[in-house]
């Protein structure tokens, strides 16, 4: 019996050692590659290395956002418990309680130690201990040795000129993704590229020193500068903002562009966001309203006709014709925005003064069609791509949709809607000799190693008038500021040309309001800018409402800073009554 009981436990014996040796055969042997790798697989750690955000400049390079090197805390909740670290001055290990570990944590991080021992303890895998914290605070958190703890750095974003060029910077969210302006349209470029540290750590959760590790580098992403200035920008945003204050108007905007080449020194806005605490700013303004607001042009579309007219050569700029207050075409009655005599005016004089009546008959020389596709040329319903947000196309129906009285109301700024960007290019286009440059607003990206690469627009430069019908439109221009509606635009010792604009504003019920307007060039004799003011539902009287000095503000300024030399050559307009005397009641 004995024996047996012997045999039995020796069987039993030899047959856990074939099991015991078949593992380690197959551990050490058969399978060793794939054990060796799931050993390291469960000893090693991966940290994302996060890149370096671009910072946006303006056009001298004078920074407007920029990262500054931040870490967030982080926690594997499962390793969290007391350890042992080695000591190389005792040559010893060293016993660390957990509960001293967080309360020294607790006080580091100021967070009330309840609350910390919740974020720390648990089963949780990943858990945000603390956002943001500085690189020295991040230093001390992670020397108190807490198993599980690590940090990963990341971007904390600062606009050191806060509101200037708010909704053209736009901002980040908390992971610091852009969700608005250049942050969002150019988050892919200012990002860059992720990389990856993998290390090793012991079984209390702790980084093994000196153990081996691979790391793939990040990529920082790309500083964007821009054309925007940022001393014209903010010197705009205080003029319009005290427009719309004497106003009491619901918005207002000024564009500045660069009559050659179509660059944008300032998309301004009444209010503006700051990037920084943005959710203290209307919606609205967290955009520039030059891109976003469509509103009805009113006498600012008549450039277009007139400029239309002249390239047709269908009329000339001292062709005379009768221009009465109230005048009826195709049983659509026309009427100017005041009653007045009936005068024998120039073409140039219909513009200075800008009467209706006068205006449709010029623009009677063409047909609607060819009308139609001169206000496309001039981008009047098409979209802009700038680089930013989408830019709001307005509203242009086909000509052969329009009804009988939009025949006539087209060529004075009504039945259909623009942005003020828009406009802007519009009279660039006259500007420069005809030639329509597409708007930017970013001028180049620069790489890591400072390697720039131009932004590219996604349209070409278009001739949308010859240069000979430019030349006479700027006189025009001229007039309307020397003789016309657009007086206190002038500057003293430039020549300005412009055109004042009043048109209705839609609301939910109809219309209900004005948008009132004017667009300039400075200086007429070699075109250095274009300034656009635009005012939306400014309450009062409309006869006394005037943007154009606000306009003169802002060209003074740009011509001051730019050092642009005064204009050689005299006012080159032409006369607005077909005989004198040249004053005459309005």
């Amino acid at each position: 019996m004995q024996k047996s009981r012997l045999k039995v436990t020796m069987t039993l014996l030899m047959v856990c050692l074939m099991v015991l040796g078949g593992r380690l055969l197959f551990i050490q042997g058969i399978d060793a590659e794939d054990q060796a790798q799931k050993a390291m697989d469960r000893r090693t750690r991966p940290v994302t290395l996060a890149p370096e955000r671009g910072a946006i400049l303006d056009r001298d390079e004078d920074v407007l956002a920029e990262s500054v090197q931040r870490y967030d805390l982080v926690v594997d909740q499962r390793l969290v418990q007391d350890s042992r670290v080695w000591d190389p001055e005792t040559s010893g290990y060293v016993e660390l309680d957990i509960d001293e570990q967080l309360a020294e944590l607790s006080e580091l991080l100021e967070i009330n130690l309840p609350e910390l021992r919740e974020l720390m303890v648990g089963d949780r895998p990943y858990r945000i201990v603390s956002r943001r914290v500085t690189p020295e605070v991040k230093e001390a958190a992670l020397d108190i040795n807490i198993p599980g703890l690590l940090s990963e750095p990341v971007a904390d974003r600062v606009y050191p000129n806060g509101a200037v060029a708010g909704s053209v910077l736009g901002f980040t969210g908390q992971d610091g993704q852009g969700l608005e302006g250049i942050e969002r349209a150019q988050n892919e470029r200012l990002n860059g590229q992720t990389g990856e540290r993998i290390f090793e750590i012991s079984a209390d959760g702790v980084r093994i020193p000196n153990a081996s590790f691979s790391e793939t580098p990040a990529i920082n992403g790309n500083d964007i500068r821009l054309t925007i200035d940022q001393d014209v920008s903010w010197f705009a945003q205080e003029a319009i903002a005290d427009k719309v204050d004497e106003y009491n108007a619901e918005w207002g905007n000024i564009v500045v562009m660069d009559a050659k080449t179509g660059e944008l020194l300032a998309l301004a806005d009444s209010e503006t966001v700051d990037p920084a605490d943005p959710t203290e700013t209307d919606p609205l303004f967290w955009r520039p309203t030059a891109l976003t607001q469509a509103y009805e042009p009113g006498s600012t579309g008549k450039a277009v006709t007139f400029a239309s007219a002249f390239d047709a050569g269908v009329v000339t700029p001292e062709e005379e014709w009768t221009v009465p207050s109230t005048q009826t075409f195709n049983n659509e009655e026309i009427h100017d925005s005041l009653p007045h005599d009936t005068y024998d005016m120039t073409t140039a004089g219909i513009f200075a003064r800008s009467y209706n009546t006068g205006t449709v008959q010029v623009a009677q020389q063409l047909s609607s069609e060819e009308r139609w596709q001169y206000m496309t040329d001039f981008g009047i319903g098409q979209p802009i791509d700038i680089g930013l947000n989408a830019v709001n196309q307005g509203l242009f129906a086909s000509w052969e949709d329009w009804d009988r009285r939009q025949h006539f109301t087209t060529t004075f700024g009504q039945a259909y809607s623009l942005t003020a960007l828009h406009t802007t290019q519009i009279f660039q286009a006259l500007a420069n000799e005809g030639q329509m440059m597409p708007p930017r607003i970013i001028d180049s990206y620069i790489d890591e190693e400072g390697i720039e690469t131009e932004w590219e627009a996604p349209t070409e430069p278009k001739q949308v008038v010859s240069a000979e019908a430019s030349e006479e439109m700027l006189k025009l221009l001229e007039g309307v500021v020397e003789e016309g509606s657009a007086q206190a635009a002038q500057v003293d010792g430039y020549r300005v040309g412009g055109k004042t604009g009043t048109g209705q504003a839609a609301g939910e019920g109809g219309y209900d309001g004005y948008t009132t307007s004017f667009t300039g060039v400075v200086p007429l004799d070699d075109p250095q800018f274009i300034v656009s003011v635009a005012v939306h539902r400014p309450q009062g009287d409309w006869e006394t409402w005037q943007v154009t000095d606000t306009s003169a503000d802002v060209m003074e300024y740009l011509l001051s800073k730019y050092s642009v030399p005064p204009s050689e050559t005299g006012p080159q307009h032409y006369d607005v009554f077909t005989e004198d005397p040249q004053e005459r009641p309005w």
